[in-house]
């Protein structure tokens, strides 16, 4: 990745005599602080001469003192800096992305040259981009996987459109509240002599015969009560004889569709025995599918479910608390329980499955509730496990601010969380003392209350750097 931004559009003040005339040299630093997380003094040779840091990479700058800046960089860079140095424009204002080398990693960092007249120093000051780079890196990974399941949903898409069209028997999914026809497969449209896709669209009730509109209108209205009705006979408009009409009622996306078959007396339709094909549908499905009653133990759980908790067989599990399985005992089917009641569905629950043999898989979950005599839970279990692998790996290091600690609630429990707080802000105090202190390890411990053997355990508990620093002799 470069990154490469020019300064074209700037706006000087209007009287910097006046502005600056009272400056002094360390208001001058602080300046040059602001400018940049490095600034490198180099010499007439390209040699870095001195180095000021305003970051915690001082170890890393420190190394380069003393060599040329073209052999601080990776292979690729050494054009950049070279073209850097030696192009004499004094108002360049280009930044160019250099890539640092540091035990075999490399450090990111835009840079920009500064040529101050009277000397023949030149100043180069860096911006660190690698929180920038790592997001991009997140992102290109993000949309990488992105992409595979857009194809995967293509794909399926496609099947399904396949085997929606080659269905033998006339199948139309139809919007219930406007009656307006959704999709219509090639037997639909052959049983009307209708174009293929002119029945996209339309009205349902314009096949029907004015005389048994009523009858559908009566029909559909059973369907949606009860969901058990007998198929209602009617006629189409042009075609003689009668037709049997069957629906069943889904729900898509907050609305609701019937999906009729129409029995022409030509084709063998399925009448109830649609359930089965649903359920052998989601027991074949490569998501995991389980039922659960109002105690949350398990109904009905697909090949999918059986295989995520390592279960020999769907027999083992049945009757088990759900509970067992997901997320925090008694504690994420409840969170669920309650959304179902306010909303009626949940999507992208993130939770994790603890298997039998005491594994966990990182997953999200997707339900519904079945109002009946007594509520039914269904829910749908999609494991991200590979998703989150294909993402780079997070830094181990401790939250750096209270919004990201309050980000942890819900996946650590709270005794964790209170010690990774109380370690946040013990690190940072340190790292504030030794900063008061210029890295004085003596009068940091002094400062802190602690004992200097105390303040050496603790930096090197936090990675803080050396056992020893300025003022320890």
């Amino acid at each position: 990745m470069n990154f490469e931004s020019t300064g074209d559009h700037r706006i000087p003040f209007s009287d910097p005599d006046s502005m600056f005339e009272g400056f002094s040299r360390e208001d001058i630093l602080e300046l040059a602080y602001s400018s940049g997380d490095f600034i490198l003094a180099i010499d007439e040779n390209e040699i870095v001469r001195d180095v000021a840091v305003n970051s915690k990479d001082h170890r890393l700058a420190q190394k380069w003192v003393g060599k040329k800046w073209s052999d601080t960089v990776s292979a690729e860079s050494k054009a950049k800096v070279q073209k850097m140095l030696q192009d004499g424009s004094a108002d360049d204002q280009t930044w160019r992305q250099v890539n640092h080398v540091d035990d075999g990693d490399d450090i990111p960092v835009n840079y920009r040259i500064l040529r101050p007249s009277n000397t023949t120093l030149q100043i180069a000051i860096g911006r660190d981009i690698r929180s920038i780079a790592l997001l991009q890196q997140r992102l290109l990974k993000t949309q990488q996987s992105m992409e595979r399941d857009y194809l995967n949903l293509r794909q399926t898409e496609t099947r399904y459109r396949l085997l929606f069209d080659n269905i033998s028997y006339p199948v139309l999914i139809v919007d219930s509240d406007t009656y307006q026809i959704q999709q219509a497969n090639r037997a639909s449209h052959g049983l009307i002599n209708a174009a293929p896709g002119a029945l996209e669209n339309k009205g349902l009730l314009e096949l029907v015969e004015r005389d048994f509109r009523d009858d559908i209108i009566a029909y559909m209205g059973a369907i949606s009560v009860s969901g058990k009705v007998d198929p209602v006979s009617i006629r189409l408009e042009g075609r003689t004889g009668f037709v049997k009409l069957s629906a069943s009622a889904f729900r898509q996306s907050g609305r609701q569709y019937w999906l009729i078959n129409i029995d022409d007396g030509q084709h063998e339709v399925p009448g109830r025995s649609a359930d089965q094909y649903i359920l052998d549908v989601v027991e074949k499905m490569p998501d995991a599918f389980v039922l659960a009653d109002e105690n949350q133990d398990i109904i009905v759980a697909n090949r999918a479910f059986v295989e995520l908790v390592q279960a020999g067989a769907m027999e083992q599990i049945l009757g088990v608390s759900l509970n067992r399985f997901v997320g925090r005992p008694d504690v994420d089917l409840n969170l669920l329980r309650k959304q179902l009641k306010d909303h009626q569905d949940v999507r992208n629950f993130s939770s994790v499955v603890n298997d039998l043999n005491g594994g966990e898989e990182p997953v999200e979950i997707s339900a519904i509730m079945v109002e009946r005599d007594q509520p039914l839970y269904g829910y749908s279990v999609r494991g991200v496990g590979r998703r989150e692998r294909d993402l780079p790996e997070t830094s181990n290091e401790l939250p750096r601010s209270v919004d990201q600690l309050t980000e942890l609630v819900g996946r650590k429990p709270l005794k964790e969380i209170v010690r990774e707080s109380t370690d946040l802000i013990e690190r940072m105090c340190i790292e504030a003392a030794l900063v008061h202190t210029s890295d004085n390890r003596a009068s940091a411990a002094e400062i802190l209350g602690l004992s200097r053997q105390s303040l050496y355990s603790k930096l090197h508990r936090h990675g803080l750097g050396n056992l020893t620093g300025k003022g320890d002799n």
